[in-house]
């Protein structure tokens, strides 16, 4: 199966391609797609994270759960949009927090391709998504696939840091070696939860200050 994936996330995750559990999940998205069903983001997007993140360039892992199901919003990275799209509340609470923690003034647009190029890695639990439907492929296999990236990322890599937002976010966890990575935690950005810890985490310059110590790049936060 070829999947369109970038070459070195193509190396390492080569042995899940060939498996039941996502030999289903392509099975399913092509019957969607027969079916009529409107799927975001657009197929070439579906794995823009990897694409913008090539596995060598990781350092930071930013964890969501699902694509955007409105028209235009989803592209492949966890909370952002593309240019020219009304900024998500959960996305202008991240803005928010972004100012109140390194004084960077609220964007114009919610594009975050900006840190992915600069290896943060905006991954989504659930790489698909029916439009209007919220979790509507969070049970065809993603979860299983994308839970094998984080763990890939654990085991291969040294010192990375791991931002789980939300309790969902927070379940992946068990995934991480913490003996060899960071793990930084708050609630949700979502309006619903912000402000019960999201707000005042300071994960971007706790972020940075860990890639420092390791004498690594600093994520260039604004956009």
């Amino acid at each position: 199966m070829d999947i369109q994936i970038e070459e070195s996330w193509k190396e390492i995750l080569k042995d899940e391609f060939d498996k039941t559990y996502f030999q289903h999940v392509v099975a399913f998205l092509k019957a969607e797609k027969a079916s009529g069903k409107t799927i975001y983001p657009p197929g070439s997007l579906i794995f823009n994270s990897f694409k913008q993140t090539p596995f060598s360039n990781v350092k930071v892992v930013i964890i969501g759960q699902d694509p955007y199901h409105n028209p235009g919003q989803a592209h492949g990275l966890s909370f952002s949009v593309p240019d020219g799209i009304a900024k998500p509340p959960s996305l202008l609470n991240i803005f928010k927090e972004l100012k109140n923690d390194l004084g960077i003034p609220v964007p114009q647009n919610g594009n975050l391709t900006k840190w992915a190029s600069q290896g943060v890695l905006l991954l989504n639990a659930s790489l698909t998504v029916r439009q209007n439907e919220p979790g509507s492929h969070a049970q065809i296999g993603w979860l299983q696939f994308t839970d094998q990236v984080i763990k890939k990322i654990s085991d291969e890599k040294e010192g990375i840091v791991f931002l789980l937002w939300g309790k969902f976010a927070q379940e992946k966890q068990t995934l991480i070696d913490e003996t060899k990575h960071f793990v930084l935690k708050a609630a949700h950005p979502s309006p619903l939860s912000a402000n019960n810890g999201f707000f005042g985490c300071r994960h971007f310059s706790k972020t940075n200050e860990l890639l420092m110590k390791q004498h690594k790049i600093p994520v260039d936060w604004k956009i």
